[in-house]
């Protein structure tokens, strides 16, 4: 059974630091990519950032270039998101999914999907 669980989520001044984990069980883990979405209530969910399995390539939407980084972990099955100089529209659920296609945008295009991790940045 594959399981994808977030973590390190919570509330954060606009300008912190947080770091949310996604430990994966139950799956290839270097066979997919990595992807973290986010969605915010009334919104729908978009992707933020995706990783591929060798860590050679990264991806990020505009709105958290420069500001947030990717990373993984093969040997411990996890999937880092650092989330720097965060802002109040940084409020979301976030989601980390997998990918044996590689890093896609679309998140129909992933196949397992964690239950999601909330990041609330006030301001």
């Amino acid at each position: 059974q594959v399981q994808l669980v977030e973590s390190g989520g919570g509330l954060v001044q606009a300008g912190g630091s947080l770091r949310l984990s996604c430990a994966a069980s139950g799956l290839a883990f270097t066979n997919y990519a990595m992807g973290w979405f986010r969605q915010a209530p009334g919104k729908v969910r978009e992707f933020v950032a995706g990783i591929s399995w060798s860590s050679s390539k990264t991806n990020y939407a505009d709105s958290v270039k420069g500001r947030f980084t990717v990373s993984r972990d093969n040997v411990k099955k996890t999937v880092y998101l650092q989330m720097n100089s965060v802002k109040p529209e940084d409020t979301a659920v976030y989601y980390c999914a997998a990918a044996n296609t590689g890093i896609r945008t679309g998140p129909l295009r992933y196949d397992y999907w964690g239950q999601g991790t909330q990041v609330t940045v006030s301001s």
